[in-house]
This record gives C-alpha cells, sequence and structure tokens, in this order.
C-alpha cells in the first residue's frame, strides 16, 4: 500500500481527499478505531491537532419522568486531512487513549452548522450577564 491511498478504517465512509503525515490519523496513519460513535459540533479548534465537539444528549429523569436536554464536550484528535473549523458539524469514533483527555478522533466532516457564530455570542452574553448579576447581589447583613 502506498502512502498516497487512505487505508481502511473498518465502517464505510468517504474518505478525505488530502494527505497527511500524521500517525494518529486513521486513514493514513496507524490508529485503530472501535467502540462508540457521535455526531456533533466543533466549538474550538483553537489547539494544535486538537477539537472541543459538543453535542447535546437527553437525559430522564425518574422523579418527574420528563427528559432534559444535557451538554456533552469532549477533546478529539483533529487530523490534518480533515482539519475541521469552528462551526463543522463532524462524526467521531472512539479510539485507543492518544493522551490524558483525548479518546477519540474525527473521522468525517458533514457540513457547517447555520448559525453557530450567534449561538456562540448568546452564550458569551449570558455568561457575562449572569456574572455582572453574580456581582451585583446584595450580600447579608450577617456576613462580612
Amino acid at each position: 500500500m502506498t502512502k498516497a491511498e487512505p487505508r481502511n478504517i473498518g465502517i464505510v465512509l468517504e474518505k478525505p481527499k488530502q494527505n497527511c503525515n500524521d500517525m494518529k490519523c486513521p486513514f493514513h496513519g496507524h490508529l485503530s478505531m472501535r467502540g462508540r460513535q457521535f455526531t456533533g459540533t466543533a466549538i474550538s479548534t483553537k489547539m494544535r491537532k486538537t477539537a472541543v465537539i459538543e453535542f447535546e444528549r437527553l437525559h430522564f429523569i425518574k422523579k418527574y419522568e420528563r427528559y432534559e436536554k444535557r451538554r456533552t464536550k469532549l477533546k478529539v484528535h483533529n487530523p490534518e486531512c480533515i482539519n475541521a473549523k469552528d462551526g463543522d458539524i463532524v462524526r467521531i469514533m472512539e479510539c485507543r487513549p492518544l493522551s490524558k483527555t483525548k479518546n477519540f478522533v474525527i473521522i468525517q466532516k458533514l457540513g457547517s452548522e447555520k448559525g453557530f457564530k450567534e449561538k456562540m455570542e448568546l452564550r458569551e452574553a449570558a455568561k457575562v450577564l449572569a456574572k455582572k448579576e453574580e456581582e451585583t447581589k446584595p450580600e447579608k447583613k450577617g456576613e462580612q
């Protein structure tokens, strides 16, 4: 097998058109895949060869017999051949531990999320507002 030809990772999906020299790439390196698959949005790609992926899941609350939405953030390996950016919807798959916190790798870029920038700006504004409210909260008389 030549270096230019991407290897088969065991699931059916479109192989990346770009080549890379990353040994931790499932297509061009020696990384084997196993276990769970998730689809999420890349919310940060500031780290080198690492992205933070976020996806929502439903959690059942037994007392009220209802579901609530929860968000999960995972640090994943971002190979050079895929090169996901902020706001991209990606498919990730479990692999061996690549570092202390990275156990997943991006295997496919599915597109970009509509309204991603606006959503992130609103989250930041909500954080700032909550911080201001906390600072202006009146202290109790007994505390000093």
